[in-house]
């Protein structure tokens, strides 16, 4: 399913705004390696689970990361897809460096 153009805006900015977290950053680096359960993530960050509920949810809601549910517990993984839309993004800009001259403005 491809996603309406309409929101990507939105994911771009919900992306970049969860990165912009120094915590955030850090759980995004521990799922870099494997999906983990909360109480792994709280006991890696330091941080309690209701403060680490916070980020997480942002981080799910800029689409950056799954939850799965298995029992009691939440795992979480990265969403690859979503850091591609993120770094194509980013790209557009390296690639369509040029930027044209100022018109001048109506007198």
């Amino acid at each position: 399913m491809q996603t309406p153009a309409a929101t990507i805006p939105h994911l771009i900015a919900a992306g970049f705004h969860a990165l912009s977290d120094p915590l955030r950053i850090s759980v995004l680096e521990l799922l870099r390696k494997r999906e983990l359960c909360v109480c792994d993530l709280c006991e890696a960050l330091g941080v309690s689970q209701s403060k680490l509920s916070f980020h997480l949810k942002t981080l799910k809601e800029a689409g950056l990361v799954h939850s799965r549910h298995e029992g009691r517990w939440i795992y979480y993984s990265l969403n690859l897809p979503q850091f591609s839309v993120l770094e194509e993004y980013l790209a557009d800009f390296h690639h369509n460096g040029v930027i044209s001259s100022v018109r001048p403005c109506c007198d």
